[in-house]
């Protein structure tokens, strides 16, 4: 019998990837002394990006 992992959709792990990121860079730009408001509106954008570019062309 052989154990796998079960089976993850494309959004959910494109989701992951960008949360992952987003939380990376904010709690980096923040730690380098961007404004919070501004390391905010950075990440989100980036994050949204890489949502994207993980859902099209990830694996």
């Amino acid at each position: 019998m052989h154990l796998r992992q079960p089976s993850i959709d494309h959004g959910v792990r494109s989701f992951i990837w960008a949360v992952v990121f987003f939380l990376f860079l904010y709690f980096g730009a923040v730690a380098i002394g961007v404004t919070r408001g501004t390391a905010f509106l950075v990440a989100l954008v980036s994050g949204f990006l890489i949502f994207l570019f993980v859902r099209t062309r990830g694996t």
